[in-house]
């Protein structure tokens, strides 16, 4: 066998269906980690008396760190399989949950954003090296969507799990349960481990050819491979200005009431999962990947430049982001296939695990960006920012697919 198979077990819709599913469930997990602590910002500032951008160095510190696991978890992945890196994973962010919960001081919330971003990095090599290994190629592309939804139901669910909890009883109750939420998807999983099984003894055998080939890093020389890395750093960039700023700046823009700017993220981040449902089945076709990516952004892009120069009543900015969560939602499944499409056989892990960097290192550049535009009042700048960029992966995805063809012209020649 040429690439890192799975078990002999035929590819029935009940077992693809069920390795979705708990790929799923961890991959929310991982989101849920990510937005576990901003919520609770108003409390951690006074618990420790620190400023709020001293907690958000608390983040920095943790995307750095996921980024830096995430490009080197592939080769783990490549070599163990990803059953074992991701049980590590989901229980080094239990272990972090529940530091935060026991934190004394604020360099206790700093060490345990450290062992997060060590357990956060790992999802991205796993997930897709089990999906393009152990799912049939004809349900990839609904598997990539429930992938995306599963994630952005993380997001959701983290502000909705934690501040009640917080208000209820208190910040370190919240933690610790987030901790315990997060040992119960583990246990699930575990209890499932035959979904999740790799054949070691092939990865370990794929990985002696990579290296007869040119060794374990000959993938970095593929050129595709970074043009992929290039747009999820650029698409990082996009969903971080939505996560963080483009509701404020819409809200001033068009004098929205704080009700309604509080829910212009859930409404985007709602509608996003409709639209990675939908692009699920438009991704039955690989083909067509770029197509459909460029095509979506465009639409997310004029969205976003009617939010920034037409005026129009403040009750329809939801609605606006709204459009624009489905229209990037679209995008999704077909997104990932630009990796798939660009991945030599037996470095499924190794490619995700850099390419997927760039989504962390994207999250970290924008807000300094964004957030001076915001600091200094630049809102309709904020916005058409959001529209440039947005426009810059259209150009992006399209270099990913010239970049492939001409790779693939020595060989045809």
């Amino acid at each position: 066998m040429s690439s890192l198979d799975a078990s002999p077990a035929p590819n029935t819709l009940r077992s693809d269906a069920k390795l979705i599913v708990l790929v799923g469930l961890a991959h929310a997990i991982s989101h849920f980690a990510q937005l576990v602590l901003p919520p609770l910002f108003p409390w951690l500032k006074d618990a420790f008396n620190v400023s709020y951008t001293e907690l958000g160095a608390v983040l920095t510190v943790f995307f750095v760190v996921s980024c830096l696991v995430q490009a080197a978890s592939g080769f783990l992945v490549d070599r163990l399989g990803p059953r074992p890196v991701l049980f590590v994973g989901l229980g080094l962010l239990a272990l972090a949950a529940i530091g935060y919960a026991l934190a004394q001081s604020y360099w206790m919330l700093l060490a345990s954003a450290v062992v997060a971003g060590v357990g956060n990095g790992v999802f991205h090599p796993v997930d897709y090296t089990l999906f393009n290994k152990k799912v049939a190629p004809t349900r990839l592309g609904h598997a990539y969507s429930v992938h995306g939804i599963t994630g952005s139901l993380g997001w959701a669910l983290a502000p909705a799990f934690v501040v009640p909890l917080a208000i209820a009883f208190s910040w370190r109750v919240a933690l610790a349960s987030a901790g315990v939420l997060a040992l119960v998807v583990l246990l699930v999983l575990w209890l499932n481990r035959a979904a999740l099984a790799l054949d070691v003894k092939a990865v370990r055998k794929a990985t002696g050819a990579d290296a007869a080939a040119g060794g374990e890093l000959a993938f970095l020389r593929i050129p595709a491979v970074w043009m992929c890395f290039g747009f999820f750093f650029v698409y990082a960039m996009v969903l971080s200005v939505v996560q963080t700023f483009a509701p404020a700046a819409a809200g001033h823009l068009h004098a929205v009431p704080v009700a309604l700017v509080a829910i212009c993220l859930t409404v985007y981040m709602v509608a996003s999962s409709g639209g990675m449902a939908v692009g699920g089945f438009l991704a039955s076709d690989p083909s067509r990947c770029e197509r459909i990516v460029g095509f979506a952004f465009g639409i997310a892009a004029v969205l976003a430049l009617v939010l920034a120069l037409v005026d129009f009543p403040p009750v329809l900015v939801p609605a606006m982001f709204g459009a624009m969560g489905f229209a990037s939602g679209i995008a999704g499944p077909s997104r990932d296939l630009l990796v798939k499409r660009s991945t030599p056989a037996n470095a499924s892990g190794r490619v995700y695990g850099v390419v997927y960097a760039g989504l962390d290192i994207g999250q970290a550049v924008a807000p300094l960006i964004f957030g001076r535009l915001m600091d200094h009042g630049q809102y309709m700048s904020v916005i058409i920012g959001l529209a440039v960029v947005q426009a810059v992966l259209i150009a992006s995805a399209f270099n990913v697919r010239r970049v492939r063809r001409e790779a693939l012209v020595p060989a045809s020649a």
